[in-house]
């Protein structure tokens, strides 16, 4: 009879396997999580919902909710990784919630940044854009959507994987098609708002709009080095060079993240655009 070797993966040596039901004969994220990391994630994320919340009811900007919807996800995420670095980081359970919220967060963050350019179409004027802003707003909805329910179903189908002891292989294909299609997404998303910023650039000026549209550029260009860069963490499979250092997750998950979201909180689109994307009613206050 064979003997078996030690499990393959990190274990950290400072904390021994617990060996509990629901736990992992090694610790999955390939490191231990920082607490002060994971802690710092909650309240940053616990912070700017309730601004987000406050932004949206006061400015009646409801087309930007699904912004906020993005941060609770990022609450959620961020609890459980304390909960991996604090309590056990050898617990599927911790793993899987941190995982599956931390990793689709994003899509709804990026769902709300397409309403702005709807916004600013409409306030700017239709001439300018390549597309009718309803078909912008209809196409990138649509394909948040489809990308949002492959990536919530290969990371949910990892997480039963990663339970049931089994190779995560066929969910992470899932996953990765759909971080695939969303990079495609929010890639077109860019030129398309790049051709109508240069296009609108005098009524841009005419309308103090200019920061505005910075911090919504330097927004929409930092999710999407997030989403490359867990396309590329992805690619290379739980157990890859990306997955198994924290200080790539810090540097280009949750520092472009946190930055984005700093951007549309101090510039939010219904104080500086308007509060409704079919340009009933125009913000009045200047940047």
């Amino acid at each position: 009879m064979r003997r078996q070797g030690p499990p393959r993966g990190y274990v950290d040596p400072n904390w021994p396997f617990p060996g509990g039901p629901n736990d992992a004969p090694v610790i999955i994220y390939g490191y231990t999580p920082s607490f002060a990391l994971a802690l710092l994630g909650v309240i940053i994320f616990f912070l700017f919902s309730c601004v987000h919340i406050w932004q949206v009811v006061r400015y009646r900007a409801w087309y930007f909710f699904p912004f906020t919807v993005g941060l609770l996800f990022e609450i959620v995420g961020y609890i459980a990784r304390t909960l991996s670095a604090k309590v056990n980081p050898y617990n599927l359970i911790y793993f899987i919630l941190q995982y599956f919220f931390v990793v689709t967060a994003p899509v709804f963050l990026s769902a709300g940044v397409y309403t702005i350019l709807s916004a600013l179409i409409h306030r700017l004027g239709r001439e300018y854009s390549l597309l009718p802003p309803k078909l912008i707003l209809w196409i990138f909805i649509t394909s948040d959507a489809i990308a949002t329910v492959c990536q919530i179903t290969g990371a949910a189908l990892i997480g039963v994987k990663q339970t049931n002891r089994e190779d995560p292989t066929s969910a992470n294909n899932i996953l990765l098609g759909g971080l695939a299609y969303q990079v495609f997404a929010i890639g077109i998303f860019i030129i398309l708002s790049a051709v109508f910023i240069v296009r609108a650039r005098s009524k841009v000026r005419q309308y103090r709009l200019t920061i505005f549209v910075f911090a919504f550029s330097v927004a929409t260009l930092l999710i999407y080095l997030r989403t490359v860069f867990r396309l590329a963490e992805t690619a290379e499979g739980l157990g890859g060079g990306l997955s198994t250092r924290e200080v790539y997750f810090g540097c280009l998950e949750f520092a472009p993240v946190v930055l984005a979201v700093l951007l549309l909180t101090v510039w939010h689109p219904g104080r500086c655009v308007g509060s409704s994307i079919s340009g009933v009613r125009r913000a009045e206050q200047k940047v």
